[in-house]
């Protein structure tokens, strides 16, 4: 494994947080929590002027200044078109406060993005909320209207930088750095890639197929765990961290769980929201287990990239193990035998009340 190279954000610290804010203007009142986030470092302050504001550090080398402006103005588009979404804040500067890692600067036009050192952050309001009800349908009706409102915005234009979901360009991408870096037990690497170069030949294949279907701005992200719901206003997003160019379907399939009839009637509620506002391509249903192998694959590489982050083999313990790499080989081998069945048979009708039956397992890797 690769040890982590930015010792600098691992060893991150909230009174560091606090100073870059303070260094925005933002004066906190002494009260914070460091909210649970795997990728950056979240923290939740109290404000002097009664706000509460939540900020978001941003792993150094992840996105490029351009990526994360774009994430914001997509933010803001949508807060614009009154879609449910976290709002990052216009930051000011205070010339009194130098952080001990350099000035600030203030990037973007509006600046949204702060920047202390290597350090870069942005700040929302605290958004409350607790993990949506999936059992209920009226709950994934109202799912499907507020992904098909931010789909509606996603469609107006495409990003220029945020990374392109689409066909077998991430999963190649990741089974390269893995092989690269000698990640696998040598006894198992030469199975776990014959499978993978296996899936994603399927996976060529399937978004080939579709090749004529709408790619557009998406959540990139949205599994349960990344949507809070509130009674009186239902689901939001609080951020766009892992937004992406591709098929709507990305946004919606890792919403379904459990056995087939769970997944079939989970659907349907989805699209019964979704398509009260927007038209969906049935056709995408296709690329529902093309993109779940992609998931996975991508989902072992960022597990090993991340290695040298202390919280990492805390959190996942598992990871690396043969017993990991042999569960991943045979997992692998069930996307394939899915994926190719899928491409032998007929193509779905572009209808919702067909008979066909769909393979969603309800793996989720988040």
């Amino acid at each position: 494994m690769l040890p982590d190279t930015d010792r600098a954000f691992g060893e991150l610290t909230p009174e560091f947080m606090l100073d870059a804010l303070e260094a925005a203007g933002l004066r906190g009142d002494g009260r914070m929590l460091q909210l649970n986030s795997y990728e950056n470092r979240v923290l939740q302050v109290h404000l002097e002027d009664g706000r509460v504001a939540v900020a978001k550090f941003y792993r150094p080398g992840r996105w490029s200044e351009a990526q994360i402006l774009e994430e914001h103005a997509f933010a803001a588009e949508l807060a614009d078109a009154e879609v449910p979404v976290a709002r990052p804040w216009t930051l000011d500067r205070s010339d009194c406060f130098e952080s001990p890692l350099g000035a600030l600067e203030l990037l973007g036009s509006p600046s949204t993005l702060g920047r202390i050192g290597t350090q870069r952050f942005a700040v929302a309001s605290r958004q409350g909320g607790r993990a949506p009800e999936l059992e209920d349908p009226e709950v994934l009706r109202w799912i499907g209207r507020l992904l098909a409102r931010l789909h509606q915005v996603g469609a107006r234009q495409p990003f220029e930088h945020r990374v392109r979901w689409w066909g077998a360009e991430p999963g190649e991408t990741a089974r390269a750095w893995l092989m690269d870096h000698e990640v696998l037990p040598p006894e198992i690497a030469p199975r776990w890639d014959r499978v993978v170069r296996d899936c994603l030949a399927l996976i060529t294949q399937a978004f080939e197929a579709l090749a004529d279907a709408p790619q557009l701005r998406l959540h990139g992200d949205c599994h349960p765990g990344n949507i809070l719901w509130t009674p009186d206003h239902g689901p939001h997003f609080v951020d766009l961290d892992d937004a992406v160019t591709g098929p709507a379907v990305q946004d919606l399939w890792m919403l379904l769980s459990g056995d087939d009839a769970t997944a079939r009637w989970q659907w349907d509620a989805l699209m019964d929201g979704y398509e009260s506002i927007r038209a969906f391509d049935w056709r995408e249903r296709r690329l529902i287990e093309p993109l779940r192998t992609l998931r996975m694959i991508h989902h072992s590489a960022w597990l090993a990239r991340r290695w040298g982050d202390p919280a990492f083999p805390l959190a996942f313990p598992w990871f690396g193990t043969p017993n990991y790499w042999n569960d991943q080989v045979a997992k692998l081998g069930e996307q394939r035998e899915a994926m190719q069945s899928a491409s032998e048979t007929p193509p779905p009708p572009s209808y919702k009340d067909d008979d066909e039956d769909f393979h969603l397992d309800g793996d989720s890797f988040a």
